[in-house]
């Protein structure tokens, strides 16, 4: 059987699985839950995924497994080929502490659960909030780069810290963060925008993206 991948196109956490599978060349089926209305909290999704939670990724064997970390750190090691960690012991663990700045440090704070407690009622105060804690993030990130970066986060091979750095660039826009402050996140995040398998991942690529929101 295929792989399956529930995603929702605009979280951040499958679009990174989305960039590691397009990136593997892996023939994949997907299955959109939509979290605006509430589909990870349906006693199907519940049973298959108990943290209610995207992405979850079944693998070819039926095992099923959430958190995109781990989920793309499987995928890495059950299809070797085009690999998305480096050689080196210190690089790979240079890779996983960007991909952990960013999956705990940043992205938890700003995703959709945490603004809804913030503030139900009103967008512009779930803006503000995101804007700001991703701009707190970004502070750390940008200097942690500078010891790390070549054409990508680590160095000049392709990894999947650079995976995760686009899925969060792509919350960074939404939420309208001022990208100048951050001139190497966004020359990573452009040059790697330019990629096919980077486009492919794209959220208003994905088939589960509303019409009016479609690239």
């Amino acid at each position: 059987m295929k792989p399956v991948l529930y995603s929702y196109f605009r979280s951040s956490a499958s679009w990174r699985v989305r960039i590691a599978l397009a990136w593997k060349k892996i023939d994949y089926d997907l299955k959109p839950i939509d979290l605006t209305k509430k589909e990870q909290k349906s006693e199907e999704y519940h049973k298959l995924v108990p943290t209610q939670k995207v992405p979850a990724f079944v693998t070819e064997d039926g095992k099923i497994i959430s958190q995109s970390q781990a989920i793309i750190e499987y995928i890495e090691e059950a299809y070797p080929e085009r690999p998305m960690l480096p050689k080196s012991l210190y690089q790979k663990a240079e890779v996983r502490e960007i991909c952990q700045i960013i999956a705990c440090d940043i992205h938890p704070v700003q995703n959709l659960g945490v603004l809804m407690r913030v503030s139900p009622d009103d967008e512009q105060k779930r803006k503000d909030w995101a804007r700001t804690t991703i701009e707190l993030g970004f502070n750390g990130l940008e200097t942690r780069l500078e010891a790390s970066a070549g054409t990508y986060c680590v160095a000049n091979t392709i990894t999947m810290a650079d995976f995760f750095l686009v899925s969060i660039v792509g919350n960074a826009k939404r939420y309208e963060v001022d990208m100048s402050n951050y001139p190497i996140i966004t020359r990573i995040n452009n040059t790697l925008s330019t990629l096919p398998e980077f486009q492919a991942a794209d959220p208003f690529h994905q088939p589960d993206c509303p019409e009016d929101l479609r690239k």
